[in-house]
């Protein structure tokens, strides 16, 4: 077995047959289960998606998964114009924009959290007042009226009327992405914030995710949330969910708030 990547999950081995073993850090098979049924249920896209064909258990009972291996060039290696490279993103979130989710979506917890009580804005509103207890101590030293801004989030959320649900992936970012050649070929990676939800939210993360760091990301990003804006996804409801994805997943890789993403969130949050 030939190890060809590693993440916060788990690592991935390479079985030379068209297939990879996934070995997973802190699941077991139990909680890998709801994660199969949910990208059984995916419908057919332009690009591959996972599949997961076995679960066992492997050192400790955590789960070792057996998936088909998804082959391509992720994104940010694929030397592509800039122009090709933006509409690689147009094209997975209007993809998953128009694929309709099963039951399993609604099973999925999102940041390893129960997620669905109600509708999906009252839900996504809970997941950010949940969250806030981890992340209010260091917003309200760092993001003015963190407190005012909170609780407009939260309403907001709990106000909104989404009309039909689609598929969302909820992290797509380059490496989440492999091409052949210009053509999106596959879509890693899900699970983290996966479920049933408003496209709009996953619009919105894309082109804040597309270059989080860079010199340009702040020029990227406009450019595409411009390009989304024009397929008609609503420029404040994009806002209003980037705001909500910060508060939560602010301390998410770090609790005591002192890495890179935590000041992106920031950012984000003052923008």
């Amino acid at each position: 077995m030939e190890l060809i990547g590693q993440g916060m999950e788990g690592a991935v081995y390479d079985l030379g047959d068209g297939t990879v073993r996934k070995v997973w850090f802190d699941r077991r098979p139990e909680d890998v289960l709801p994660l199969k049924e949910f990208l059984d249920e995916v419908p057919e896209l332009p690009f591959r998606t996972p599949r997961i064909r076995e679960i066992g258990a492997g050192e400790g009972g955590l789960a070792v998964s057996v998936e088909d291996k998804l082959t391509g060039v992720p994104l940010q290696e694929a030397g592509l114009p800039e122009e090709q490279a933006l509409e690689a993103f147009v094209t997975v979130v209007e993809a998953l924009r128009a694929a309709r989710p099963g039951p399993a979506s609604r099973r999925l917890p999102l940041v390893g959290q129960s997620f669905w009580d109600g509708a999906w804005g009252e839900s996504l509103a809970g997941l950010v007042r949940r969250r806030a207890v981890a992340t209010k101590v260091h917003f309200e030293r760092d993001v003015p009226d963190f407190p005012g801004l909170l609780e407009g989030v939260l309403e907001a959320l709990s106000e909104l009327e989404v009309g039909e649900l689609s598929v969302v992936h909820g992290d797509i970012c380059p490496p989440n992405v492999l091409m052949d050649g210009a053509r999106v070929a596959a879509v890693l990676d899900w699970g983290f914030l996966s479920t049933a939800g408003d496209s709009t939210f996953e619009a919105s993360l894309a082109a804040g995710f597309f270059d989080m760091y860079g010199p340009d990301a702040r020029r990227l990003d406009d450019l595409l949330l411009d390009r989304f804006e024009q397929l008609g996804h609503e420029r404040e409801r994009m806002r209003l969910y980037r705001h909500a994805y910060a508060i939560v997943t602010a301390t998410i890789y770090d609790e005591n708030a002192g890495d890179g993403h935590y000041q992106w969130c920031v950012d984000q949050l003052r923008r």
